[in-house]
């Protein structure tokens, strides 16, 4: 059987990333519309009751009017959006969350895909608040640093056009909107200060926290607590700092779904960083996004992600 996908927006970063790893398998079929026909209301209401799921690869607000074109039909979703990623009617898609999150995916009508800073600092600060490493009123701060496709045609251009800078900071107000989403599906009750930034590259990106050590809280302590929360995962790897070097490569994840943590920092000093590698239009967006499907849909969990993974 092969199953019917409408990606609304497949035209965008995020769309057309999903559509390349859906559109060579047997067991998909990808349901398009004439690109004078994308914007359609009436055409995008028949192509979501035609499909099993509908992705959404669109903006906050686009996303919303999408969902309210779907309602009373059967067609399950997958929003990439920020619209519902802390909305309590939407199961979050980040499947290695914790033991039930798969379960969940499997069942649900709505699925918020996570944000890729998100998908980084959730995956680092979740089993650590679970394994009382972290207090969930604890000060953080999350550094990081992301290729230029995260932040949207019009940022892609600049860096095409070869008018923007090697590397900036943004988002310093601190109203960045994955904020939101770490806290809540961090275990966070306390907003950390989180700095974001954009280098001068495609996609890849370094997500890293910083934390005082302790008699508690050590290099070991978290190392094991997140070696043993993501144990026997597929796409979240838990590597030990001498494996990978002194140094630390946004692009390392590249083509891949795979989310690398590792803990680096001097135990004699006190001091530690915490650090997330992932592509963020792969497990930070179209690879989560099939990962979900897949859940959904029951099928081969890897499928149409294995590529480069392993």
């Amino acid at each position: 059987m092969a199953y019917k996908i409408f990606i609304d927006g497949e035209a965008g970063t995020t769309g057309l990333q999903i559509r390349e790893r859906l559109e060579l398998r047997d067991d998909i079929h990808l349901i398009h519309l004439d690109p004078e026909r994308r914007k359609d209301a009436s055409a995008r209401r028949d192509a979501f009751a035609e499909a099993h799921i509908g992705i959404l690869c669109l903006p906050d607000e686009a996303a919303k009017e999408a969902v309210a074109l779907t309602a009373g039909m059967d067609v399950r979703l997958i929003d990439a959006s920020t619209a519902h990623r802390v909305d309590d009617r939407w199961v979050y898609g980040f499947a290695e969350l914790s033991g039930e999150q798969r379960d969940q995916i499997a069942e649900a009508h709505y699925v918020s895909n996570p944000g890729c800073y998100s998908t980084g600092a959730i995956a680092i600060i979740a089993p650590l608040v679970e394994a009382g490493l972290i207090y969930d009123d604890e000060a953080l701060s999350i550094n990081a640093v992301s290729g230029y496709t995260g932040g949207g045609k019009a940022l892609i251009a600049e860096y095409q056009d070869e008018n923007a800078p090697a590397h900036f900071l943004y988002g310093l107000n601190q109203h960045h909107k994955h904020i939101p989403e770490i806290m809540v599906q961090g275990g966070l009750t306390v907003r950390p200060i989180f700095s974001p930034s954009v280098g001068n590259y495609a996609q890849g990106m370094a997500v890293q926290l910083p934390l005082r050590l302790d008699n508690d809280r050590t290099m070991t302590t978290l190392h094991e607590a997140l070696a043993d929360h993501y144990r026997d995962q597929t796409f979240v790897q838990v590597v030990p700092a001498d494996q990978i070097g002194s140094r630390i490569i946004p692009t390392d994840m590249n083509g891949t779904n795979v989310l690398r943590l590792s803990v680096h920092g001097d135990e004699a000093i006190g001091c530690a960083t915490v650090v997330a590698v992932l592509d963020n239009l792969g497990k930070g967006a179209s690879g989560a996004a099939v990962q979900n499907m897949n859940i959904m849909l029951d099928l081969d969990e890897a499928a149409g992600l294995l590529g480069d993974d392993g």
